[in-house]
């Protein structure tokens, strides 16, 4: 299933380097996102169309820059929707992201998010 969003948009980024402190308020931030998160999406759908389901279940919005190293919980550039599963793998990733060395220190490539 793909994304809905057109190539090109304001959701890309062009590199990958997240080499950031965590911060003290990031259950705070976590709690601004859980109570955003319906009008998130309602926003979403307003520019991109409905936001993605599997079986009625919403797909997660992940935080490219995420909550726990100051990503900010609403910013519409942001959250992206993407597969529960696919979910899974990007956080299971993030913590050698942010090991401070590694690929994940230096530029990545231009479009990190498109196959």
């Amino acid at each position: 299933m793909a994304l809905p969003a057109v190539a090109g948009g304001r959701l890309a980024i062009t590199h990958c380097c997240c080499d950031y402190p965590t911060v003290a308020d990031g259950e705070r931030r976590r709690t601004t996102w859980n109570n955003a998160r319906e009008g998130f999406r309602e926003g979403w759908a307003r520019e991109f169309g409905a936001w993605p389901q599997n079986d009625g279940d919403y797909w997660p919005g992940h935080h490219i820059f995420d909550l726990w190293h100051g990503g900010h919980p609403t910013a519409r550039d942001n959250v992206l929707p993407v597969p529960p599963a696919v979910h899974k793998v990007i956080n299971k990733a993030y913590p050698a992201c942010y090991s401070r060395g590694g690929q994940w220190s230096i530029a990545g490539p231009d479009r990190p998010y498109v196959d």
